[in-house]
C-alpha cells in the first residue's frame, strides 16, 4: 500500500520497502520490492513523530505576548495574558483552532498529539451543560483531521502552591477530584465515537495545581493510561513547592507519586543532576518543548546528565507559538550547545546527533502517548512520515546523514506524505482538509480580536 525507495526500518536504512496497513496497523514489511498498482509511492519512509504535549488554543496568541512591557518579562507575565486572552474564547473557536494546530502538526511530520487540555468550563467557571463540552470540541477536531489523539483532560484544583485559591482565568480549569472523575468518564464516552487509535489519560496539571491529598486520589482515574504533569519549568515554582512541600518538586514526585514508565513529567527543566539520574532510572519519558521553552525563557533541559542515566524523551510543541518538528528537533540539541559551548551535545559516546534525537523522540513520544509506534515494523501502528531527499537541503547527503540534515537543515517542507494508524492525512506537502479548516479559524480568531 505504501512503496519507499528507503525506509529506515529498526534495522537501519533498506531500500526498496513495500508496507501494507491493515485496520491502521502496519500488516507487512518487504525489503527488496517493487511496487503494486495503486500503492502510494515516496521517497523515503521514516516512523513519524508523536507531538506529546499541545495547549491547542495558544496557537491563536501566537505573536500577541511579544511585546516588551515596563519591567521584566517572563513566564508569570506571559501567563496572565493567557489568563485574559481566555476570556473570550467559545467552544466553537477551540474547535476551529484545534483543528488548525493539528493540520499544522499533520503537515510539519507529526502522526499524534497529546493535548494537555485544561480549559473545561465557560469564563467565570460555570460549568457547560456537558461537562466535557471542550473536550468533546477537541475530539471534532481530531475527527476531522484525522491525527491521533491522547486526550489529556487537566486535573487543576488551586491557584497556586499551598492551595491558592482559584482567581481570573483560572476558574475555566478548576475541578475537584470527584468532578475530574466525572469530566474523565465523559471524555471516555466521547472518545467511543474516535478511531480505536484514540487515548485517554489523565494530566494533573503540576505540584502547585493540585495537593498531595488530591493527587494520590487522582492517579486510580488513568488506570493504565498515560499520566501527564507540568514539573519544574520555572526556578520561581521549584522554590514555591520547595516551601510549601519541604522538598523539590521532582524530588517531591519521586518520593511520593508511583512514577513509572506511563509518566511523562513535561519540562522537568530545572533538576538537580541527582534528580535527573532517578527520574530517568524511573522510566518516565522527559516531555521536552525546546520551541515553547526557549520562547517563555525557561531554560534549557538536562540533556547530557538525562541521557547518560538512560532517560527516554519526546518532543511536543506546547503553546504553538512555532509548529515544526525540524525546528523543536534542532533547537533541542542547540540549547544544550549554547549552555555548554560545545558541539553535538545529545549523543551518548560517538554517532550521529540527528539519529539519536530522531530515534529517541519517535519512541519516547509514542510510549508517552500510550501509542503502539515510533518504528515502522509489522504490528506497529502505522504513523508514518515521507520526505524529499531531493529537496537541495538533503539532496547531496549520504543515507547516514540523511538525519541529520532532516535535524539541522532542512524545512517542514521536505515533509510529502503523513499517516495516522493508517490515515493518509498529508499528501503531496498539504493536509486533505487544509483550506477547509484555514476558514475557519481565520474567521475564529477574528472574532476573537473583535472581542478584545
Amino acid at each position: 500500500m505504501i512503496f519507499a525507495k528507503r525506509a529506515l526500518l529498526p534495522s537501519g536504512w533498506v531500500g526498496n520497502v513495500r508496507v501494507t496497513v491493515d485496520g491502521g496497523r502496519i500488516a507487512s514489511v518487504t525489503a527488496g520490492a517493487a511496487p503494486a498498482a495503486g500503492d502510494a509511492r515516496v521517497d523515503t519512509l521514516l516512523p513519524a513523530l508523536a507531538n506529546l504535549h499541545s495547549h491547542a488554543f495558544q496557537r491563536a496568541m501566537a505573536g500577541m505576548t511579544e511585546y516588551r512591557a515596563a519591567g521584566r518579562e517572563s513566564f508569570w507575565t506571559w501567563r496572565d495574558l493567557m489568563y485574559r486572552f481566555l476570556d473570550r474564547l467559545t467552544p466553537e473557536q477551540m474547535e476551529a483552532i484545534a483543528a488548525q494546530v493539528q493540520v499544522e502538526m499533520l503537515e510539519a511530520g507529526f502522526a499524534s498529539v497529546g493535548e494537555f487540555h485544561y480549559v473545561h468550563h465557560q469564563p467565570g467557571g460555570a460549568p457547560y451543560r456537558d461537562i466535557a463540552e471542550l473536550s468533546s470540541r477537541i475530539m471534532a477536531a481530531a475527527a476531522e483531521t484525522g491525527i491521533g489523539l491522547t486526550h489529556l483532560p487537566v486535573l487543576y484544583s488551586y491557584g497556586g502552591a499551598g492551595q491558592a485559591p482559584l482567581q481570573g482565568g483560572q476558574l475555566r480549569f478548576g475541578n475537584d477530584v470527584a468532578r475530574f472523575a466525572r469530566l474523565v468518564e465523559a471524555a471516555r464516552d466521547a472518545a467511543r465515537d474516535l478511531p480505536g487509535d484514540t487515548v485517554v489519560g489523565i494530566a494533573p496539571h503540576s505540584l502547585r495545581a493540585t495537593c498531595p491529598e488530591d493527587l494520590a486520589a487522582a492517579l486510580p482515574i488513568a488506570g493504565d493510561a498515560p499520566v501527564h504533569i507540568h514539573v519544574a519549568e520555572q526556578p520561581r515554582e521549584v522554590a514555591d513547592i520547595s516551601a510549601w512541600l519541604g522538598a523539590r518538586p521532582v524530588e517531591w514526585l519521586l518520593d511520593n507519586a508511583p512514577v513509572d514508565g506511563r509518566w511523562c513529567p513535561i519540562h522537568a527543566t530545572h533538576m538537580t543532576e541527582t534528580e535527573t539520574a532517578a527520574l530517568a532510572r524511573s522510566g518516565a519519558v522527559a516531555g521536552l518543548c525546546p520551541i515553547t521553552e526557549a520562547n517563555l525563557g525557561d531554560g534549557p533541559f538536562n540533556g547530557p546528565q538525562w541521557i547518560a542515566a538512560g532517560g527516554a524523551f519526546g518532543l511536543g510543541s506546547d503553546s504553538n507559538v512555532r509548529i515544526s518538528l525540524t525546528e523543536e528537533l534542532r533547537t533541542l540539541e542547540y540549547s544544550q550547545r549554547l549552555r555548554d559551548l560545545a558541539r553535538n551535545v545529545m549523543v551518548p559516546g560517538a554517532g550521529s546527533v540527528g539519529a539519536f534525537l530522531y530515534d529517541g523522540a519517535a519512541r519516547g513520544g509514542a510510549r508517552a502517548l500510550g501509542r503502539d509506534a515510533g518504528e515502522i515494523a509489522a504490528g506497529r501502528l502505522a504513523d508514518l512520515m515521507a520526505v524529499d531527499t531531493g529537496h537541495p537541503t538533503l539532496c547531496a547527503l549520504s543515507e547516514g546523514q540523511i538525519l541529520d540534515g532532516l535535524c539541522f537543515a532542512a524545512p517542514d517542507g521536505v515533509v510529502t506524505d503523513v499517516w495516522a494508524a493508517g490515515r493518509h492525512r498529508v499528501s503531496g506537502g498539504r493536509h486533505v482538509a487544509r483550506d477547509a479548516v484555514a476558514v475557519r479559524y481565520r474567521q475564529a480568531v477574528a472574532a476573537l480580536v473583535s472581542a478584545a
